[in-house]
């Protein structure tokens, strides 16, 4: 425990300006956080009580979730189109020293491994949602060392060692968002995790450089008399999340701030480049030094939907239809009373000799010479707002770039073949684009970053499959950290494959029938250029269907088949049958030794 207050408390200079950055980055998005909780309130509703319709008058309450049915819609076809077969990504040497295919095989084996262990498949998905919700994808990769004992023999047994991609809620970071590129700006990321998991880090991650010295004085904190909490209150301790400074130190949690970029120490007067700084309870540098990234990058990727000019806040797919969701249940919920009414009028009643009623089907009633009962319906006009609502129902579908046509619903008019395909690459472009752009700026950074993380902290080997793309087996072998240290990129092919061999197909067909009617073309056409170009932009190769000539061999191969058994069945046929019942033997035939000559 520290000897005076002011040595607990105080919080340094550093500390506080990362958390007034924060909390004036955070500050300056409110209305973006306000839009993307609305949007979020449809997408979940399930009535308009709980969404901004509910100001309206209306006594049906029912939510027609198109914005949710467009959600999943975009997900599942990015999803498709980001992972269409297993080798869904490709490494291509930058020189000479990696342009072997040893190499490569090693390099791609490995992170095959290690995206397969650590489920990448699961958090790009989780992304996938970022990038249709709001409009801007975080991620990032740490490099783990996920042990557990074995109760039987009380050994310590690796349950994954290696780079892991994560996902950062866009709720939890901050950035400048005027600056030129996210890669140019500062940002800060928000973490809460319980003191026991920051004790853990600080003890069993020498890795994170974590100071042990603030970590007593977050415990100090937490046990301080509740007078001493109070007097520190002055100091602009707010957590996010958080109803008072009391109901955040009594949670149990603490939070980090993980601040990353260029900072200027103004107590000093110098001009640090390139840091990695955590400040925990908005007050102590738990962390405070350069970030020892190889390629002098942080670990964090960004990536926006719809970019807009000067803000790095981009706009999602989905921000631009939730007026239009809110007209849909409008209109639904507008038509359903009309009808309540047109079936259950106001009454009407005129004179006071009308005698009491029930109203219902068949009722009777009685009224005197000056009494008049009449029903009071709204115009049934109204109930046609099932052709407003299917226009606005299809009009969101395209303006979010999820053409009808991926679920299977074919548009009217009569089609050819290859029109019908042609449209269908036309009213995909929007969708096409989005999905390469994605893969640009998320999957393929990441997959880069993670090599690099997985050279930096390799052991001295780790065992991986590697699969003969001839033969189709897998072959265990011990990787080092020279196998997979070489220069090089990673491309993720996956979208891009989506849609060249939607194209190519297209293309490859009309062109051959093109040339079948000009023989003098045709004869200059390659029968093994075009096998080739099939194999590989089909995805054939792990399947080994284009081979040289391959139908010539395998015929061949048949006939020898067929011949050897037509030759088998002509000396079956050949030979004499077995005596059946009722065959003539010789009595003196039938009495011989085997072994004495007739």
């Amino acid at each position: 425990m520290p000897e005076t207050l002011n040595a607990v408390y105080e919080a340094d200079h550093v500390a506080r300006a990362v958390a007034n950055k924060w909390v004036t980055w955070n500050s300056s998005r409110a209305s973006w956080l306000d839009g993307k909780k609305e949007l979020r309130e449809y997408l979940f509703a399930t009535d308009t009580r709980s969404t901004s319709n509910d100001k309206l008058p209306w006594k049906n309450s029912t939510v027609t979730p198109k914005l949710t049915q467009i959600r999943d819609n975009l997900h599942a076809n990015y999803m498709a189109a980001l992972f269409p077969r297993e080798q869904w990504f490709v490494w291509k040497a930058g020189d000479q020293s990696g342009a072997t295919r040893e190499k490569r095989e090693h390099i791609q084996a490995y992170m095959a491994n290690k995206l397969r262990a650590s489920d990448f498949a699961t958090t790009v998905s989780q992304l996938v949602l970022d990038y249709i919700d709001y409009g801007n994808v975080f991620a990032g990769h740490e490099y783990v060392s996920q042990t557990k004992l074995d109760a039987a023999t009380g050994e310590e047994v690796v349950v994954y060692r290696g780079p892991r991609a994560f996902r950062i809620s866009p709720l939890d970071i901050v950035f400048d968002p005027t600056a030129s590129t996210f890669e140019d700006s500062p940002c800060i990321v928000r973490r809460l995790k319980s003191l026991g998991d920051l004790e853990k880090d600080v003890t069993n991650k020498p890795m994170l450089e974590y100071d042990p010295a603030v970590l007593e004085k977050v415990r100090a904190l937490r046990t301080a008399p509740s007078d001493q909490i109070e007097a520190i209150k002055s100091d602009g301790l707010e957590v996010d999340g958080f109803g008072s400074t009391n109901q955040y130190l009594t949670s149990g949690m603490v939070e980090l701030l993980d601040f990353y970029g260029d900072i200027y120490d103004s107590t000093t007067g110098t001009f640090h480049s390139n840091m990695l700084i955590t400040v925990v309870d908005r007050r102590w540098l738990l962390r405070n030094g350069p970030n020892k990234s190889w390629n002098g990058s942080r670990p964090i990727r960004h990536c926006g939907w719809r970019l807009r000019p000067d803000n790095l806040w981009a706009q999602g797919p989905l921000d631009q239809l939730v007026g239009m969701q809110y007209r849909i249940d409008h209109l639904e919920n507008l038509k359903a009373d009309v009808f309540d009414q047109v079936a259950h009028p106001v009454t009407v009643i005129k004179g006071e000799t009308v005698e009491d009623f029930t109203f219902g089907p068949g009722a009777s009633v009685h009224v005197g010479t000056d009494g008049d009962v009449r029903f009071d319906r709204p115009d049934a006009n109204a109930l046609t707002a099932d052709m407003e609502i299917r226009y606005y129902m299809n009009l969101m579908e395209e303006l979010a770039g999820a053409p009808r046509q991926a679920m299977g619903i074919r548009t009217p008019g009569e089609k050819t073949k290859y029109e019908v395909q042609v449209l269908e690459n036309g009213a995909g472009r929007i969708f096409q684009s989005k999905v390469t752009w994605f893969e640009r700026n998320i999957i393929e950074p990441l997959l880069n970053s993670m090599l690099e993380e997985a050279v930096r902290n390799l052991g001295a080997k780790e065992v991986v499959a590697i699969e003969d793309a001839d033969f189709g087996t897998a072959t265990f072998k011990d990787i080092t950290k020279d196998d997979i240290a070489a220069k090089g990129t990673f491309y993720a092919v996956g979208a891009r494959h989506f849609a060249e061999q939607a194209m190519f197909t297209q293309e490859l067909t009309q062109t051959l029938q093109l040339v079948e009617k000009i023989p003098s073309v045709a004869a200059h056409i390659s029968g093994k250029g075009v096998a080739k170009a099939l194999d590989e932009v089909m995805g054939w190769k792990s399947f080994g269907i284009v081979r040289d000539n391959a139908m010539v061999a395998e015929q061949a191969e048949t006939q020898r088949l067929v011949q050897t058994a037509s030759e088998q069945l002509q000396t079956e046929q050949a030979m004499p049958a077995e005596l059946q019942d009722g065959d003539y033997i010789p009595p003196e035939a039938a009495n011989v030794p085997r072994n004495t000559p007739v």
